[in-house]
């Protein structure tokens, strides 16, 4: 494990099969540009370091930051957590598929103390962007173990949970968290940042 450094590591990650998407979710292109590249983008912005965690077979597009391979079999998202914890003891971990995570919040879950989960949702917690710590591990391998959910796995962590109005502060809590799935996730997204460029425009 690397711990050179206390900041946390921004670990995108970017190992699911995308198949209610037609494909690779981090070679899709979303107005012009690779999915990948949005919470990269955002990443930098917010001055921190960051890691993109794959899958050996995963299609990526040509990219600066550092590749860390996931070798397990599984195609849990938790598989891709536990290889960036294995990297480093503090990950902010966010999915390839938000392209509307922005350095604000990163850098405000990068002062955080505490596990943090950041937002309940429909009585659902968020798993991702969230920070993580190399002690979740055992807790988080036992879980994919024995194939719990995601949101499962991450209430035994006891996180600590931010409300809707705090995360306002950093923007549409809706957009903010918001994940491209299928192809009509996709269509919303290219709309949301179409109307954003004609009101930049203005």
């Amino acid at each position: 494990m690397s711990v050179a450094s206390s900041a946390p590591v921004v670990a995108v990650l970017a190992g699911g099969r995308g198949q209610r998407l037609g494909g690779a979710k981090p070679t899709t292109l979303l107005a012009g540009a690779p999915l990948i590249a949005y919470p990269l983008r955002a990443a930098k912005a917010a001055g921190l370091e960051v890691i993109v965690i794959a899958k050996p077979a995963t299609a990526l597009p040509p990219l600066q930051e550092r590749i860390v391979y996931d070798e397990q079999a599984l195609h849990h998202p938790l598989a891709g957590l536990l290889a960036a914890l294995r990297e480093h003891a503090l990950v902010i971990a966010l999915g390839c598929d938000m392209p509307f995570v922005f350095a604000p919040m990163l850098r405000w879950l990068a002062e955080q103390r505490a596990p943090a989960v950041v937002r309940r949702h429909d009585n659902f917690l968020q798993p991702f962007p969230a920070l993580y710590r190399s002690a979740d591990m055992s807790s988080l391998g036992g879980s994919m173990l024995a194939e719990r959910s995601m949101r499962a796995s991450i209430e035994q962590l006891q996180p600590q949970i931010v409300d809707e109005r705090e995360l306002g502060e950093f923007g549409d809590p809706q957009r903010l968290f918001y994940s491209v799935n299928t192809p009509t996730d996709l269509r919303l997204a290219e709309g949301w940042l179409a109307a954003a460029q004609t009101a930049a425009a203005r």
